[in-house]
């Protein structure tokens, strides 16, 4: 995969698109509520709702002490700032694999721009066909969501999705992400066919690349572990009053 540089756009080549499968797009619904998507005529609880409705208690203080550190107004201003450094890298990325070509002369633009051609040189070069960008997926009425590519990397169909960091990751911290891709992992397998395995694809605004890979083996691990999420959150949704 190489990135090309016209007058006033960039583009990248090194990989063929394929219509292998007939993708389905939900609407997302991000109003009031936790997020949904429109499934059909069901509104289906989306992936990071399930994660985020059942994060460990230590996982909740661990981010109650950090709001708590830096302060309420800086924490809601860090958090906006890398949702929207994030929002605009994965715009760049998802261009380039639909090979428009884009370019945001802006300071936040150039930084996301980057970025984005950091992961596509470290991380990106083993990715030989994409069959979908932005691809929607659910799992019944269970769960719904949308990763960011599934494509050949190194052989095999993978399910990619594309990570903004203010600063580097240790494995523990990615754990949820890893969770989030077994999720979109066992919707494709139901829906349109096998995957061979996942990856996580991280930059910094530094420019620090990060990847984790996930074979058959460990992303079989993290279904497992998913669905038991999945059972919690169902369980604690059975258990609320009823209006």
């Amino acid at each position: 995969m190489e990135i090309i540089r016209n007058d006033f756009s960039f583009t990248i080549t090194g990989f063929t698109s394929s219509n292998k499968y007939q993708y389905e797009e939900y609407t997302r619904n991000d109003g009031h509520g936790p997020r949904t998507y429109n499934v059909g005529e069901k509104k289906v609880p989306s992936v990071t709702t399930i994660l985020s409705a059942t994060q460990s208690p230590e996982k909740k203080a661990s981010l109650d002490r950090w709001r708590a550190r830096v302060g309420y107004a800086e924490a809601a201003k860090i958090t906006q700032a890398s949702a929207a450094r994030g929002t605009e890298m994965h715009y760049v990325l998802e261009q380039y694999v639909k090979g428009i070509g884009y370019l945001n002369i802006s300071d936040k633009g150039h930084e996301a721009r980057m970025m984005a051609h950091q992961i596509i040189q470290d991380i990106l070069g083993p990715l030989t066909i994409v069959y979908g960008s932005e691809v929607s997926l659910a799992y019944d009425d269970r769960w719904a969501g949308s990763t960011d590519l599934v494509a050949d990397y190194k052989g095999g169909t993978h399910i990619v999705d594309f990570k903004q960091s203010n600063r580097p990751k240790t494995d523990e911290y990615v754990e949820d992400y890893k969770l989030q891709l077994a999720a979109y992992a066992l919707a494709h397998e139901k829906q349109y066919g096998p995957i061979d395995g996942a990856l996580i694809a991280m930059c910094t605004p530094k420019l620090v690349a990060q990847k984790w890979e996930l074979d058959k083996s460990e992303l079989n691990e993290y279904k497992d572990k998913w669905l038991k999420r999945v059972e919690m959150y169902e369980k604690n949704l059975s258990q609320k009053p009823q209006n």
